[in-house]
């Protein structure tokens, strides 16, 4: 990389970029779980096995979309990249292409996930009428898969040129007519779970429509067409497979981790739920501050600044240890309160405890691990986390099994579960990013 005289932007400055960047990017990540739990709680209405139908089909439809992420961090770090070296119209065009590569994977996703909607729910074992239930909402959604996948394609284009608050006030705007949608279909027009899929996909679709014109109000101001390229799909496509394997590295020790929990008894599966659900919470914060530093850190190498890119770094490491210390302080510290907001049986809430401490105690590593991995995705290093994705896998692989094998019953079993995964595998993740960032290698990752 060639080095270049930066202008010097102080400290209080990143700050204020990073907040900039965070604090929108937060309310968008936290509005897209709204869907799911509006969904719950309308359905939930409807009985026990249309209930059960929807945790079967949402959990499939969560882990699709989930493995797609690579279509908004891609992007993200794309136009970042492009806008740091001083040219927008590229920039654009990149969103425009990964609009499209969005666009034409969700069509394809939709269309298996029709197909396959009965096989597939009962594979994770609905039957009888949850079966019936859990593929009529995979069909009714299926059509507003392509629809989700555009919102985060174009949310990823967005965040690259800064703009945190149009997908905030789109993802904002899309969970509230959901709820209307849902409400109307369910009971005003008597279709029961296939409704709630029907006005969730029209959110979707709607919520993809509308970035999709301010991406292209965007590209038009500056002389962009709006067909897609081959070279530019591609491209996209090139980019984000090495994220899709990183992403599903994730994805296979998240599934280990349940199936573990499974292994140590009801109740310790049962408290997992809730310690993962409060993880997944503050992993949000922490996906937001990563946002953050993909945006700054791509520009900073886009414009080929060591110095830049390496203040950005420095200052997000020390964000995601601070904001991993108070989370940690938090859930460590309300642990046994945070057990009484979802049960009162007492084995339950001491397994909760315990799985709570045990993950507050690694949270300031994992705040350090999401920023790092924020850098590198923001640098295009995408195939090295996809490499060292897998491996820290195989490692966390024998110390998940060995806590199958070996945790003793009770409240300590989980809690060395969430040791070996907080723990274990956040510090093979932090291992395998720091002994990245020590040199410059990853801001030649796209040289």
């Amino acid at each position: 990389m060639v080095l270049v005289t930066p202008s010097r932007t102080p400290p209080s400055g990143i700050d204020r970029r990073i907040l900039a960047l965070a604090v929108p990017s937060l309310g968008a990540l936290v509005a897209e779980p709204a869907f799911v739990l509006a969904d719950s709680v309308i359905v939930g209405r409807l009985g026990t096995e249309p209930l059960a139908g929807l945790t079967v089909a949402s959990t499939l439809l969560m882990t699709v979309v989930g493995l797609c992420v690579f279509l908004a961090y891609a992007t993200t770090a794309t136009v970042a990249r492009l806008v740091g070296a001083g040219d927008r119209p590229r920039a654009l065009a990149a969103g425009v292409d990964g609009a499209w590569l969005a666009a034409g994977i969700g069509l394809v996703l939709a269309a298996v996930i029709w197909a396959a909607a009965p096989w597939a729910a009962a594979v994770l074992g609905a039957s009888g009428d949850v079966l019936v239930h859990a593929t009529s909402y995979l069909r009714w959604s299926a059509p507003g898969l392509p629809g989700m996948l555009v919102v985060l394609a174009a949310t990823g284009s967005l965040r690259g040129v800064e703009d945190t608050r149009t997908p905030l006030v789109v993802a904002a705007t899309g969970a509230v007519v959901n709820v209307g949608l849902n409400l109307a279909f369910v009971y005003g027009a008597g279709m029961g779970i296939a409704g709630s899929a029907l006005g969730t996909a029209l959110s979707q679709t709607g919520m993809g429509v509308a970035l999709a014109v301010v991406l292209a109000r965007g590209a038009r101001r500056h002389g962009v067409g709006l067909r897609p390229t081959t070279a530019g799909v591609l491209a996209g496509a090139r980019t984000g497979m090495p994220l899709f394997v990183r992403t599903l590295s994730l994805r296979l020790a998240i599934l280990l981790t349940v199936t573990v929990a499974a292994q140590l008894g009801d109740v310790n599966l049962a408290a997992h739920q809730v310690v993962s659900s409060v993880w997944g919470f503050a992993a949000l914060v922490l996906d937001a501050l990563a946002i953050a530093a993909q945006v700054i850190v791509g520009q900073a190498v886009g414009q080929r600044s060591v110095e830049l890119a390496r203040a950005f770094l420095r200052r997000s490491i020390g964000w995601g240890l601070g904001v991993g210390v108070v989370l940690g302080a938090v859930v460590g510290g309300c642990s046994w309160w945070i057990s009484a907001a979802f049960t009162t049986e007492t084995p339950v809430r001491a397994a909760i405890t315990a799985g709570l401490v045990a993950a507050a105690v690694f949270m300031p590593l994992g705040g350090y691990v999401f920023l790092l991995d924020g850098v590198l995705i923001g640098a295009g290093d995408g195939r090295y986390l996809a490499v060292v994705g897998m491996l820290t896998l195989v490692v966390y692989a024998p110390a998940a099994f060995a806590v199958a094998a070996w945790a003793p019953a009770g409240p300590a079993g989980l809690a060395w579960l969430w040791v070996a995964f907080a723990g274990v595998f956040m510090a093979a993740r932090a291992a395998t990013t720091w002994w990245r960032v020590r040199t410059d290698a990853w801001m030649n990752a796209v040289a």
